[in-house]
Parts: structure tokens; C-alpha cells; sequence
């Protein structure tokens, strides 16, 4: 049995960038991470924009000179080419094309008008309320680098320069396999001794929050051989396999001994935490094997402190997937024995909040919190005021 550090090093350390890229839309690759560096195809802006609904003015060479003739009127989207000569002014809207000859844009706030004639009540100086074309990024520049994980201003940012798809670093394919002879789907009649299964909804939601959508998703009752037969083919062709159930040591517990069948290395088996402890991490080639356990709870919690990095190293991101932050805790805990702890928690401002409902069988809390605390080994106890250490979980 290894600790909670040792865990987390050994996912890390065994999980390899991928190599294998794509092309895709920029509204498909969100979530994604770019495997080349995107050029700018054009000035961005293309052209002399407007940043505000007001008056573009030709300046009089004298600065106390205030009345100016308005002589047209610019729309977002016109093509019109007009030229200003000295004292005179065309309306103008945000976002509009910027006569070339034009020295300033005034807010229509700053301005009298009694048409045709408008009347500076402020002064303007050379350039303001203009985005002068290529502002923000000229043509041939980059525009974003490779490694960017695309979040929904990049996948703007993209479209606003004319880019329609982009190259990206293939995701991770994954295999949901729950086990368990008690395990019936939703739609079927509940009866004595059966749950309705739900560890593999609830970690398909939280790979689809991620962004992962290249998942198969099957069931399997509590048999040896069957185990063996699902898995195999999961490993072979499946990138990251993750199994829930059937790790521990009872008499109905045939995960272990197909894996080992089946020529997976074992990185680890058993972690010094709760919930979780029974977690299996191995490999066999480049697929990796995630043995998680049955209780919701306990494979939810592995889920985002072991399988998230593993998924994110894979797809080509930097870091943990969570990142912990100290928090001050409004709660009082104490922990029964020595193992470390993850604590469903809820976030309040700078304070966290340690909910009830600590069982690695209970969900309903878990759908409440939004954070994990975790206690070391050495902590035995929590008191209002103390700092701890906090995984804000994915929103």
C-alpha cells in the first residue's frame, strides 16, 4: 500500500503525451490542445474599427476649433470609402470601418448636435476610440501557440481571425466498464438485492464535462471469464480503460486475477487514503488501466484525483488537472484512523465547508460539493480557522 503522493507521482510519471493529432472544427476542437502553432491569416482587426458609437472627425489644425459638419453615416458592415476633409464628421457605430482620412472618434455623449452641425463639448485627441488595423495581431503573426488548450475565447478568437478548423492532439480513446451482479439499468423493475447502476453515468458526465467524448460504455456481471473477454478487448482497443467494482478480495472479485491474465503491469494497488483505497493503476503497453472501486463515492473521488491528470498528461496538457489551494475551513472534523482523507466539501467565499454524508457510499452529499478537502496521513483533526489544503473540482 503506497500514500496519496506516491499515488499521484506514479499516474504522472506513467502518463505519455500522445502523439497522434487531428483536424478539426474549431467548435469540435474546444477542450483540445493544439498540436502546431496557429498563423494569423489576416490583420486583426482587418481594418480601422470604431470602438465606440459617436462622430469620426477630421481634426482642425487649431485645438480651440469645436464645430465640425457632418457629411455621412457609417454602418457596422458598410463598404463606403468617405473622405473627410477638414471640420468635417461622419456618424459612426461601434464595430464600423474608420474613414482613412478620419483623426479621432468622439463618444456621442461628448457632442451637441443640431444637424448638420455637431459641437465638441470635450476635447479629442489624435487616434482615440480607433482600433487601428492589425491592433491586436498583424498577418504571418502567431496568433496562438502550440500546446494552448483551447478554451471558448480561443475557439472566438480563432473564428474572429477566419480560421475554420485547426491541427489538435488527438484526446485519449476510454473504456467505462461497472461490474456486479446487482447492477440493472434505470429503466428496469428494481427488485430485492439489485441497484440501479450509476457509476458509469456519473463518470460519463464528468468525462463529457471534461471533453473527452470518445467513450464506449458496457456493463458486466460478476464472471471470471467474461471479465477477462470484456477487458482484453477494452485493453486492446482502447487507450485508457477504467473499471469500476470486482478490485477488492471477496470471493466475487475477479478483476484482479484478469488483469493479471490478461499481462497488465501493476504501477500500484491499494492507496493509504479514504475513500479509495482499494485502486489498482497499471498499464500493458501504452493503455492504461484504471481499477477503481464500487462505491460511488470512492470511484468519484479517484476519478478526479488520479484518472483527471492522467487524461489531461495524455491530451497534452500542462499540470494537474486540479490544482489545490488553501482554504480556511468553517468546519470541524476528525478523522477515525490513519489514513489520508478526502473530504466532500463545499466552497463559500474563502471558506470551505466539510459536508455531511462522508461515507464513500453516499452521493447525494457528493452532488453537493464543489471541492475536495484532503487530510494527510499525519492530520487527525480539523478545527474552524485552519488552513486546508482544497481541490476545487471541475464546473
Amino acid at each position: 500500500m503506497i500514500s496519496v503522493e506516491q499515488a499521484i507521482r506514479l499516474v504522472y510519471a506513467h502518463s505519455v503525451r500522445s502523439d497522434r493529432t487531428q483536424m478539426l472544427s474549431c467548435l469540435e476542437a474546444s477542450s483540445c490542445v493544439l498540436s502546431e502553432d496557429i498563423v494569423s491569416p489576416i490583420d486583426m482587426p482587418p481594418f480601422s474599427q470604431s470602438a465606440m458609437d459617436g462622430y469620426a472627425l477630421r481634426l482642425h489644425p487649431k485645438a480651440d476649433a469645436d464645430a465640425y459638419r457632418i457629411v455621412d453615416e457609417i454602418c457596422p458592415g458598410d463598404e463606403k470609402h468617405t473622405v473627410l476633409r477638414t471640420g468635417e464628421a461622419v456618424r459612426i457605430f461601434t464595430g464600423a470601418p474608420v474613414p482613412d482620412t478620419a483623426d479621432a472618434v468622439i463618444r456621442q455623449e461628448r457632442v451637441q448636435v443640431e444637424a448638420p452641425v455637431l459641437k465638441c463639448v470635450e476635447s479629442v485627441s489624435v487616434g482615440e476610440n480607433i482600433r487601428p488595423l492589425g491592433e491586436q495581431l498583424k498577418r504571418g503573426e502567431t496568433a496562438l501557440k502550440q500546446g494552448t488548450r483551447l478554451n471558448p475565447a480561443a475557439v472566438g478568437f480563432l473564428s474572429a481571425l477566419g480560421i475554420a478548423s485547426v491541427p489538435v492532439l488527438k484526446k485519449p480513446s476510454i473504456a467505462l466498464i461497472a461490474t456486479g451482479n446487482e447492477l440493472i439499468d434505470n429503466h428496469q423493475q428494481l427488485r430485492r438485492g439489485q441497484i440501479y447502476e450509476s457509476n458509469n453515468a456519473m463518470l460519463s458526465s464528468a468525462l463529457r464535462r471534461l471533453g473527452y467524448g470518445d467513450v464506449s460504455v458496457c456493463k458486466c456481471r460478476d464472471d471470471a471469464q467474461k471479465i477477462t473477454d470484456l477487458l482484453g478487448r477494452a485493453i486492446r482497443e482502447r487507450e485508457v480503460v477504467l473499471i469500476t467494482g470486482g478490485i477488492s478480495v471477496g470471493d466475487f472479485d475477479f478483476v484482479g486475477n484478469a488483469l493479471q491474465d490478461l499481462g497488465v503491469e501493476t504501477i500500484f494497488y491499494k492507496v493509504r487514503q479514504k475513500p479509495g483505497k482499494p485502486l489498482f493503476f497499471g498499464k500493458r503497453g501504452r493503455t492504461l488501466v484504471f481499477a477503481l472501486p464500487g462505491n460511488p463515492a470512492s470511484a468519484l473521488t479517484c476519478f478526479y484525483i488520479y484518472v483527471c491528470p492522467a487524461l489531461q498528461r495524455i491530451a497534452g496538457e500542462t499540470g494537474f488537472q486540479l490544482n489545490p489551494s488553501t482554504k480556511e475551513s468553517a468546519s470541524h472534523f476528525v478523522k477515525r484512523g490513519n489514513r489520508a482523507q478526502f473530504l466532500k466539501s463545499l466552497v463559500k467565499g474563502e471558506k470551505v465547508h466539510i459536508l455531511g454524508g462522508q461515507s464513500s457510499a453516499m452521493l447525494q452529499s457528493f452532488a453537493q460539493a464543489d471541492a475536495l478537502v484532503y487530510m494527510p496521513e499525519d492530520t487527525a483533526e480539523i478545527k474552524p480557522g485552519d488552513g486546508v489544503e482544497t481541490f476545487i473540482l471541475p464546473a
